[in-house]
């Protein structure tokens, strides 16, 4: 499928097309690419901060807490700390770079379908809020001295997205049958643990809102059943996160005001309805607050001519630093950051440097006639790229750079052979 031209809603609000050089928050790219190599992820702190405004504006009395699994960093994290965000967690790994970033435990949601005895005791000693995902987790959390918790529950609803990262589905791995789950608030409970609520997460990627409002009606429901069966009801609801940000042109997710006042609406009349107290909302988003944030600078290489419907255009990166198109079959846009002003011609397939068939980053996408050296910037690369970033082919992961006012600072730094190396023994 061929995309689009990249559009400015793909793109960083501070995004600017000067002299044919594309720069965000006031950095051109060609500049950052020079000082810091390719590829590199450059993030726009405005991008961040506007996106967790309008959370914070959307919804003032809701715990928020960012998804770290988007994008798990110390800076990313402090900056959103900022702006009265907690985190949500899904490992030990995570709940470290949130405690280094200073987020107190009683702002941190932890998560995991499988936790550790040593995680379980992390979370306690932050007095952190678990949210138990199995049975066999209640014996275990009250062991490490867990004393607030979730249950997750899942609603058997379907999300529009990628099967991969569906999460609510009868059969999902994640959390449990609603009979389980009462199962598990009861047994909680009789442990001395407070059980504050209920979580669901129905899938990531979401650029529509029925599923989210099936979901809020249907925890109304199960909370009813809660009352009704164990005299107990929820003070809070953790939605999880999933809004989605549009990759390509022809995505066009709810913004973060439709999306809150949608799921908020719908939690006020659907607790109504069935004359509950209203609950404390917990909110985890991760894409929606640094997916449009980045954007991922590449080196054009070979450009070669494979037959007469595709010509290739290899770029220094590919799979090691955004395995999605090859997991999810995402689509992305593209344009040449330093030549951003000329017309399209024909489309291009980017290809990444791994050795892999599917390292295709890109299968159609309208470009000038490429050159070597020129600088491909793919748009809309924020979260779940980096973060899912791997060595292979014994290629070291890049940098990312945090951009605001022309200044560019690492935010992680360029691994090196040297740190490949470094695991190796004998």
């Amino acid at each position: 499928m061929q995309n689009g031209p990249v559009t400015n809603e793909l793109l960083p609000v501070s995004a600017a097309i000067e002299g044919g050089v594309l720069s965000v928050g006031g950095a051109p790219l060609p500049r950052l690419a020079e000082e810091h190599g390719t590829p590199l992820v450059v993030y726009c702190e405005r991008t961040i901060r506007e996106a967790a405004r309008a959370y914070r504006e959307a919804a003032p009395d809701a715990l928020l807490v960012y998804g770290t699994k988007a994008f798990p960093n110390v800076a990313i994290l402090r900056l959103l700390a900022e702006e009265g965000f907690g985190a949500d967690v899904s490992s030990g790994g995570e709940l470290e770079l949130a405690r280094r970033a200073g987020i107190p435990g009683e702002r941190i949601v932890v998560h995991g379908n499988n936790k550790g005895d040593d995680e379980l005791a992390a979370a306690a000693r932050l007095g952190a809020l678990v949210a138990v995902d199995a049975l066999d987790e209640i014996e275990r959390a009250v062991a490490a001295g867990v004393r607030r918790a979730l249950v997750r529950v899942t609603p058997g609803i379907e999300a529009d997205t990628h099967e991969a990262i569906r999460t609510a589905h009868h059969g999902s791995k994640f959390g449990l049958p609603p009979h389980d789950a009462i199962a598990a608030i009861g047994a909680l409970r009789d442990a001395g643990v407070d059980v504050e609520g209920v979580h669901v997460h129905i899938g990531s990627q979401l650029l529509h809102l029925r599923a989210a409002g099936m979901t809020v009606e249907w925890l109304a429901l199960f909370s009813a059943r809660c009352r009704a069966e164990l005299d107990w009801t929820p003070r809070t609801i953790d939605l999880g996160g999933g809004l989605g940000v549009a990759h390509v042109p022809d995505e066009a997710p709810p913004s973060i005001a439709e999306f809150v006042a949608a799921v908020s609406g719908e939690l006020a009349r659907a607790w109504a309805l069935e004359r509950l107290e209203p609950p404390r909302l917990v909110l985890e988003p991760g894409r929606s607050l640094v997916g449009r944030a980045g954007v991922t600078v590449y080196r054009v290489g070979s450009i070669k001519r494979a037959s007469e419907a595709t010509t290739y255009v290899a770029v220094d990166g590919g799979l090691s630093d955004n395995p999605r198109p090859a997991l999810y079959g995402a689509r992305y846009a593209a344009l040449l950051a330093n030549r951003a002003d000329e017309e399209p011609g024909e489309a291009y397939a980017v290809a990444g440097r791994h050795c892999e068939s599917g390292d295709l980053l890109i299968e159609r996408v309208p470009l000038p006639e490429p050159r070597r050296g020129d600088l491909l910037a793919i748009p809309a690369t924020g979260a779940y790229t980096l973060a899912m970033g791997s060595n292979y082919n014994a290629v070291p992961r890049p940098a990312a750079v945090l951009v605001a006012d022309g200044a560019a600072r690492t935010i992680r730094r360029r691994e090196t052979m040297d740190d490949l190396l470094a695991l190796e023994q004998g």
